[in-house]
């Protein structure tokens, strides 16, 4: 009798969790300050959204931009404005109206999404380093190793990674037994954090975690530099500076995409691992935040004043949109 009272109990706590879903808290500690945190996260959601609508449509608008480069800088804006998406409205909702209630399959579809296009996001960026590698090591075959075809299966490769290391996530999370209390404190849903929901062992969780960010991420890491240590040998083996100039130029936006992608999210992992006690959570979960608006930001920013074609390309569907106008 005891023993049916027990499984009834746990039972009941799982079911309630499943039905009730979780609570959102948004950033502990810094409650009363959410909605004067609101106002700079949202103009900054607004600005990346702005930003990035408006590098796709000149990619998409100018003939002379449909080239590898501009398709994978296109790939990393889409991806980029969904990031954001993924994780913001329901951030502000939170901060604006208290609003922190989220269904637990809505919270395991963010969760998802928000991992499944970290990870899109990384490779785009891989694929965008072998695109100046073939540029600069082996210009005159650059069009045609990277064909159509090519960019397409690079596209393809790009999400069916993604979804493969992303996806069994969901069963892992539901094959737990949720009888804690259901509050998650951040403003969106992630992997460990609703895992520390269960009463359950999660060591399957952390390892399967641990091994899809190295499998994916830090791979990538590796590849991106072993790309630019044979770029930087290719260039500085050339006989002129200005074509040395020239040649690195081409890369720059690259760089400072890479650094602004990989500097925080490293940062935010080894601080969380190794500076939990020293470093308030509340620091951590601002820094989480900032890392889906930031980048999604500044990038066209950096690829818009950095690549002349973009900006010449700009400027020419203004013009055309204002000669329709008239």
């Amino acid at each position: 009798m005891a023993l049916l009272s027990t499984n009834s109990i746990t039972a009941t706590n799982n079911s309630d969790t499943r039905i009730a879903g979780c609570l959102l808290i948004g950033i502990p500690g810094l409650e009363y300050l959410h909605i004067w945190l609101s106002i700079p996260f949202c103009a900054m959601y607004v600005a990346a959204l702005v930003s990035n609508s408006i590098l796709i449509c000149v990619i998409l608008s100018q003939p002379s931009l449909h080239e590898p480069m501009y398709i994978f800088l296109s790939m990393l804006a889409s991806a980029d404005v969904l990031l954001s998406t993924a994780t913001m409205p329901k951030a502000l909702v939170n901060f604006w109206l208290g609003s922190s209630h989220i269904s637990f399959d809505g919270c395991l579809t963010q969760m998802f999404f928000i991992h499944f296009l970290f990870v899109a996001d990384s490779a785009v960026l891989l694929a965008m380093a072998f695109d100046r590698y073939v540029a600069i090591c082996s210009p005159l075959r650059y069009a045609t190793i990277l064909t159509s075809t090519v960019i397409g299966k690079i596209t393809a490769a790009t999400l069916t990674r993604s979804f493969i290391i992303m996806f069994p996530s969901i069963f892992l999370l539901k094959r737990l037994h949720y009888c804690r209390i259901n509050i998650i404190a951040h403003t969106f849903c992630e992997h460990m954090g609703i895992a520390r929901l269960s009463c359950s062992d999660i060591s399957i969780n952390v390892w399967y975690g641990l091994a899809a960010a190295l499998l994916s991420t830090g791979l990538d890491i590796i590849l991106i530099a072993v790309s630019y240590i044979r770029i930087l040998r290719a260039v500085f083996q050339l006989p002129s500076q200005d074509a040395r100039s020239k040649a690195l130029s081409t890369c720059g936006s690259h760089v400072c995409v890479i650094l602004l992608f990989y500097i925080p999210a490293l940062f935010s992992v080894f601080a969380y691992r190794f500076g939990g006690r020293l470093i308030p959570s509340y620091v951590h979960i601002l820094l989480a935040n900032l890392y889906v608006v930031i980048p999604p930001m500044l990038n066209p920013i950096i690829y818009g004043v950095r690549t002349r074609p973009i900006l010449e390309g700009a400027k020419q569907m203004f013009s055309n949109l204002v000669k329709g106008c008239n």
